[in-house]
């Protein structure tokens, strides 16, 4: 279904230059929380739409966002569903999630105005754009990094860039217009290939699986050197992939795309090295991967859209994906048995004598 009727509802939006947005933001878990949280204290109109869990106590008492901006607690109204029509809507569900919460707030998303994706992998917009018109959509690539503590509560771990950009047309006045807005709260960049970029995140989202396998933050897992070996191979088997598919990567503002093509020729100890060093100092709080945050709150997780897009890609193209192939089956079988693997359990299953 796609949602027709909005031109109206775009230029009117626009014409009042951006000014007092009335702004909903679908998902209350770690980076819904934080955008929620920034934005109202930046003074923008903004409601946040949850779990009813999770809503009770964010009415009752407030945001309580911990980390690098240091500790405070934001009033943020909450609600369970859209109540009534909003200048922009950002989607920050998981992308397996994106359906459901479509379906659960479809009454007013038809006369909402702009619709914004802040999901990890690729798919996030064209699973949108089944509902809505191109000229309502808008994407972005989220470089900061949260994590979800219980409802209400959060952890800010890191600042980064708030990358935005049109997936289905080119960049526009209304999307510098929505950075702007945004960036009241936020670094934000406004991007002219913002498809190429995501494929780029895609890669820096890869170190996510291995933390939930074994059920430990980013930093206790690549402490360990073979598990940093291991992100390497996986990561070279998927630029192999993608180069064969002839989809090409584009430098996000602060990491370049010779960051990853750099590590992949290098020597794999060499390169393990640097993993070490860089996944176990990005955080002073333990960072827990978004695949995990979402297995130790008991649901699927998003592996399908990362390690998994890769898969299918080579699936599609008949290419061979022996690591990553594995590794979403292994990530599944967590989710299923909610047991997690031993660190030697791992090394045993990638053979990692073998592994070169």
């Amino acid at each position: 279904m796609i949602i027709k009727n909005t031109f109206s509802v775009v230029a009117s939006v626009a014409k009042q230059s951006f000014i007092n947005m009335k702004i909903a933001i679908i998902g209350a878990g770690a980076i819904g929380g934080v955008v929620a949280a920034y934005l109202k204290k930046a003074g923008e109109d903004v409601i946040l739409v949850g779990r009813a869990d999770q809503v009770d106590v964010i009415n009752e008492h407030g945001l309580t966002i911990k980390g690098v901006r240091g500790t405070e607690t934001i009033k943020v109204p909450a609600l369970t569903r859209l109540d009534k029509h909003y200048d922009l809507v950002i989607f920050a569900v998981k992308t397996q999630d994106i359906e459901e919460a479509f379906t659960h707030n479809s009454e007013f998303l038809e006369s909402t105005g702009l619709i914004l994706t802040t999901q990890n992998g690729v798919q996030a917009d064209n699973i949108l754009s089944s509902h809505f018109e191109r000229d309502r959509q808008l994407s972005s690539i989220v470089m900061f990094g949260a994590t979800y503590i219980k409802p209400g509560e959060i952890i800010f771990n890191f600042e980064g860039d708030w990358i935005i950009g049109r997936p289905l047309k080119p960049l526009d006045p209304t999307a510098h217009a929505i950075a702007e807005v945004l960036g009241k709260a936020f670094k934000v960049v406004p991007s002219t290939d913002i498809m190429g970029q995501k494929y780029l995140k895609l890669f820096v989202n890869f170190n996510n699986c291995i933390p939930a396998l074994i059920g430990k933050s980013m930093q206790e897992t690549y402490a360990d050197l073979d598990l940093c070996r291991l992100s390497i191979m996986l990561l070279k088997e998927g630029v192999e992939i993608i180069t064969q598919a002839h989809i090409e990567l584009v430098s996000l503002p602060d990491f370049p795309k010779e960051r990853i093509y750099g590590l992949i020729k290098m020597p794999v100890d060499q390169a393990a090295v640097i993993i070490n060093k860089t996944l176990t100092t990005l955080s002073k709080e333990p960072l827990y991967g978004s695949i995990l945050q979402s297995i130790m709150r008991g649901k699927p997780s998003e592996i399908d859209f990362i390690n998994g897009e890769i898969a299918q890609l080579a699936v599609h193209f008949k290419i061979p994906s022996t690591l990553n192939g594995k590794i979403v089956d292994m990530v599944h079988e967590v989710e299923r048995t909610h047991q997690y693997y031993s660190i030697d359990e791992v090394k045993n299953a990638f053979a990692f004598a073998r592994v070169e």
